[in-house]
């Protein structure tokens, strides 16, 4: 097992875009899991693989219990009221645990700023929902008739590091090991790294618990869409 800590590969321009994406995510599970009720929100929010398919709201109540200000645990039945397409955004920014949330957003400030650096910030922004976008598919594809809600930001995440691995694949990243009892720091290029990482993601697909497909289709489309972007870049030539 291991987890990356930083990476040593320095940006040009401050990222503000990835600062203020991890600050939205913060700021989100903050308001969901803290002032309001975390189960609530995800049953009300979250994207549900069936109404895409079936381009239809779920029309019955769903039960849950949520716990009132005096901590008693109630049961609640709430509908669903928010449209099927504004799910596959509004679930990019929600998540499950601190630890989730912890998780993503360490993984998009090592990865992310670069890319930004890169892209300038509107092209990145419109590159991280479009890889969160085409995970969230990816998933519904082979999960259609799901009614099991999925949310996180590891999609688009996982299309930062894709392009991460076409643009910096010699970039050293800074891993924490662990082998069984065996912890230790070691330096790694990043395309060691996040091969590694995808494989780990392929071989889980058949798990239960993490949309392990949508992490697959992120980290492919976010590398196909970085390499289409690349060509695009315009070529300039020095006068002398």
């Amino acid at each position: 097992m291991f987890f990356p800590i930083k990476d040593y590969n320095p940006t040009r321009k401050v990222s503000y875009i990835t600062i203020l994406l991890i600050a939205i995510n913060i700021t989100v599970f903050v308001y969901q899991a803290v002032i309001s009720d975390l189960n609530l929100n995800v049953f009300k929010n979250a994207m549900i693989p069936w109404e895409i398919t079936h381009m239809k709201t779920i029309e019955s109540p769903v039960g849950i219990e949520v716990q009132d200000q005096y901590g008693y645990t109630q049961r609640k039945l709430i509908y669903r009221e928010i449209s099927p397409f504004l799910t596959l955004f509004t679930s990019m920014f929600m998540h499950g645990s601190i630890l989730h949330l912890f998780g993503n957003m360490l993984f998009l400030w090592i990865f992310g700023n670069n890319i930004e650096d890169y892209l300038g910030k509107i092209k990145f922004i419109l590159f991280y929902l479009l890889s969160g976008l085409g995970a969230s598919l990816v998933h519904i594809i082979f999960h259609s008739n799901s009614m099991t809600p999925v949310i996180g930001a590891s999609g688009a995440v996982s299309g930062v590091m894709g392009a991460y691995l076409i643009l910096f694949p010699t970039a050293k990243v800074r891993t924490l090991v662990f082998v069984f009892i065996f912890i230790t720091f070691v330096d790694i290029p990043a395309f060691i790294f996040l091969i590694v990482w995808f494989i780990f993601q392929f071989l889980y697909a058949g798990g239960e618990g993490v949309a392990w497909l949508a992490h697959v289709g992120g980290f492919l489309i976010g590398l196909f869409l970085i390499k289409w972007w690349r060509q695009k870049k315009p070529k300039v030539e020095l006068i002398e």
